[in-house]
């Protein structure tokens, strides 16, 4: 597994943006969640948005086998969803050769 979801125990939602994926991108929270759970799932250093809250950026697919990208950052031991949605041609080949 990834060093950067090892020690995770669960998923923190931000009040303010619970349902900015539902809104923006047609994804449930509860898919973001299904990815995290599997294979193949790849995690990468997300994009540097901000000095002072380090970000991955999430490859993988839910129970249904919807593929999506997922951006988090970590709480203590808890993932934050920042954004989801559908991963684009490229994201998907990409995805699809690591398997």
């Amino acid at each position: 597994m990834n060093g950067a979801i090892d020690d995770v125990v669960g998923f923190q939602w931000d009040n303010g943006n619970v349902d900015k994926n539902l809104i923006a991108h047609a994804v449930e929270n509860w898919e973001c969640e299904q990815v995290f759970f599997n294979e193949p799932l790849l995690v990468l250093n997300g994009p540097r948005h901000s000095a002072m809250k380090k970000r991955w950026a999430t490859f993988g697919s839910t129970n249904g086998g919807r593929p999506l990208v997922v951006i988090f950052t970590r709480r203590a031991n808890m993932i934050r969803i920042i954004s989801a949605r559908n991963m684009n041609r490229k994201e998907k080949i990409f995805y699809e050769e690591t398997r």
